[in-house]
This record gives C-alpha cells, structure tokens and sequence, in this order.
C-alpha cells in the first residue's frame, strides 16, 4: 500500500482485511512523505513501514527504491491510497494489472485533483468514486468498480467529499478482494 498522507483508505483496507473471508492482507505500508500520519497508524496496527522522502532524489531512483521495499515485502499487489505521486512507466509495467487506485470521482470524468469541486461547478446531479487498474497514464486505467453518491443541494466540497470518502472504502475493499481472487 502506498500513501502520501493520513491513510484514510489505508485504514479501511487494514480493518476490511481483518475480515475472517477477506483474501487479501497488507504486508507494507510505503509512503514518499516520512511524516505520514498513515505511517503511525500502520505501525501501531501492527503493519511493516517504509518510509523514503523523495525530495532530491531523481524520480526513476525514488521508484526504485520503493519498487524493492514492496518487492521484498513480498507483497503481490499494489493498492494506491491518497499516493500523490506519479509512478514513472517502469515502475507501473513492473506492476501492470496488479496496481489499483481509488480516485474520487467516476472516471472518465475529473482525472486528477479538485474532483468534487469540478463536479459541483459543473452541476453534476451524481459524483461518486471510481477504482482502476494503474496505467502509466494519469486516472486512465481499466475501471474496476464505481459507486455512484448523491449531490445535494447545498453541498460544498467537503460535504460531498465526505460522502464520497465513505463509498471510497467501501468499493476499494471490494474490488482488491475481487482482484487478488481472480
């Protein structure tokens, strides 16, 4: 699992995967920023870390480095959780249609950042959360599950991101559980 900051989705992978039929487990929880607060979350739960800033390290360095935490982890699938970082291309077909992400919002709409504000600008009825095969192109990969969320009259972004950080935790257990049995 990689995370940039709180682990909020993290979290909701950890606690589903204590599930007695849940198929998948966490074997590392990986991050760019080490003052992560997912980090310490992990660890009191009881998951393996990493931690390795990037600042100053040449991308394809920082991926590698990460590459060889997870790989040594022995883990066999990538889950991104709220990790704000594009992957360079090696590192993603090293992981090709064993990387997922969950994005907040249904995709193909709203690829990258201020997804539920673009939504409200909009005047969209539904915004909602999408979970994705990782490609080496931004929000781009086959999507695996969405979960649609209503929007309200009177929403701000908060409040509907809200909403949609709940079906976020939801669809992303779901659909790992689907990809790791298949």
């Amino acid at each position: 699992m990689l995370i940039s900051g709180s682990g909020t989705n993290m979290a909701a992978l950890l606690y589903a995967s204590r599930a007695p039929d849940c198929p998948f487990a966490l074997a590392l929880v990986a991050s760019n920023n080490p003052q992560a607060p997912g980090l310490k979350l992990a660890q009191a739960e009881g998951v393996p870390v990493f931690a390795l800033a990037h600042k100053g390290m040449a991308r394809a360095e920082h991926d590698g480095a990460m590459d060889q935490a997870i790989r040594a982890s022995g883990a066999r699938f990538v889950a991104l959780a709220g990790y704000m970082r594009i992957l360079t291309p090696e590192f993603v077909a090293g992981w090709e249609g064993r990387m997922i992400n969950i994005h907040p919002s249904l995709l193909p709409r709203y690829k990258g950042l201020h997804t539920h504000q673009r939504a409200l600008e909009a005047g969209d009825r539904q915004a909602g959360c999408s979970v994705h095969l990782v490609t080496a192109t931004l929000d781009d990969g086959p999507v695996l599950g969405q979960t649609r969320v209503a929007v309200l009259p009177g929403d701000t972004t908060e409040s509907l991101a809200a909403r949609v950080l709940i079906a976020e935790h939801q669809l992303y257990a779901r659909c790992l559980a689907a990809l790791v049995t298949r």
